[in-house]
């Protein structure tokens, strides 16, 4: 036993570090706890009416990303208030959680603006609200007077 002040030994000791380590978990999907925010805004997207928000796809021309992916990138980074459209892509290209919730697709700051000011013009406070409700944020903030 030590006294106070006294090193027990002199050898230094360090956690092992290799950066060329290549093993990965198999799915990110395990790395995600299970009562995340990420996964209530993913469920409660999957639940919710987008049609309005399709209609705005009149077809033809190159692929898009899809309207669900960008929604729920949009109302999670916005739930992790992240507002910047440069800011929500570098997230989805470097945040475990945007990564998981964006399946691997990597939008720019570029689509993300087009689809926030163009696609979800119209829609956007529907769409918004009724992921709140869902989310049961809607009725926190409104006790709260947010």
């Amino acid at each position: 036993m030590s006294k106070k002040g006294q090193k027990v030994h002199t050898k230094k000791v360090f956690k092992p570090y290799v950066q060329e380590q290549q093993t990965l978990p198999l799915s990110i999907d395990s790395l995600i706890p299970q009562n995340h925010v990420v996964r209530v805004v993913n469920r409660a997207i999957d639940r919710m009416n987008l049609e309005p928000l399709f209609a705005k796809y009149p077809g033809g021309g190159r692929s898009s990303f899809h309207p669900v992916m960008m929604t729920k990138l949009l109302v999670y980074a916005y739930t992790d208030r992240v507002f910047s459209c440069r800011r929500i892509a570098k997230a989805a290209r470097e945040n475990i959680m945007y990564m998981w919730l964006c399946g691997g697709n990597k939008p720019d700051f570029m689509a993300i603006n087009c689809f926030r000011s163009q696609r979800m013009k119209e829609v956007i406070l529907d769409v918004f609200a009724e992921g709140f409700r869902r989310t049961g944020q809607w009725q926190t903030n409104r006790h709260r007077g947010d």
